[in-house]
């Protein structure tokens, strides 16, 4: 059961990922916009896109899910800080939504990883 929940949540983080790294990495400023206003550097945007686009792609190695999970789900929790901080609250439910999905892959993946 939880090995097809497992892969369904993977599909899903896996188009966003695609999305959002690739709008990051096409300088689109809808997307670039955020870093600074939390006083980020605008080659940060950048960065956590190319970080996005690996994330999609590790999502689907058997030894480097766990670790892909658990970046994405680093970024997510700084979306869903950023939409705390600098937006209306339910802007933040995707992000957070993406935290807790990528939480649940890394949970049932973690023993399959490289370092166990």
């Amino acid at each position: 059961m939880f090995k097809y929940v497992t892969w369904g949540l993977s599909v899903l983080v896996t188009l966003i990922m695609l999305k959002g790294g690739y709008g990051k990495l096409s300088g689109n400023p809808a997307m670039l916009g955020a870093f600074p206003m939390m006083g980020l550097p605008s080659w940060f945007g950048y960065f956590i896109g190319a970080c996005e686009l690996v994330g999609a792609i590790g999502i689907w190695l058997p030894r480097l899910q766990a670790l892909a999970a658990l970046g994405i789900a680093i970024i997510m929790a700084g979306a869903v800080y950023f939409h705390v901080a600098f937006t209306p609250l339910q802007g933040g439910i995707p992000a957070l939504l993406v935290l807790l999905s990528c939480v649940f892959i890394f949970t049932q993946r973690k023993n399959q990883a490289f370092w166990a």
